[in-house]
């Protein structure tokens, strides 16, 4: 399930709970998109702590969708993920430094409000 949260216009903020589906995919990719007619850089938040599970028609799509934007990575300097997984936290620090121009941050559940504004702070590069 997906719940599109309130963000600056130049951040994508998604709550991720239960299993994500292929329309879930699909309204992430347009409100992304959309951004990026708008804004030539766009931070992401990703709040996983009540994701579980993800379709394999969701997990497609988010793979091609993916490898479509790989050469478009310098327009998402910064990516928060908010989790209370440790596998997950644990996950991010181990591809964090194999992606470029992109930094990727792990941050508790109540530490949104900081990785909303970190996200945000597209300015202060991938590594600030």
């Amino acid at each position: 399930m997906l719940t599109i949260l309130p963000a600056p216009d130049h951040v994508g903020a998604y709550r991720l709970s239960r299993t994500l589906t292929a329309d879930d995919l699909d309204q992430i990719m347009a409100d992304i998109d959309a951004k990026l007619g708008r804004h030539e850089k766009i931070g992401i938040l990703a709040d996983f702590t009540e994701f579980t599970d993800m379709t394999l028609a969701a997990a497609w799509k988010d793979a091609r969708y993916s490898l479509g934007e790989l050469w478009e990575l310098q327009r998402f300097p910064r990516e928060a993920v908010v989790t209370d997984k440790s596998w997950l936290a644990a996950f991010v620090d181990l591809l964090n430094p194999a992606i470029p121009f992109v930094t990727v941050r792990t941050f508790k559940p109540e530490e949104y409000d900081t990785a909303l504004a970190w996200a945000g702070d597209i300015e202060g590069g991938p590594n600030a």
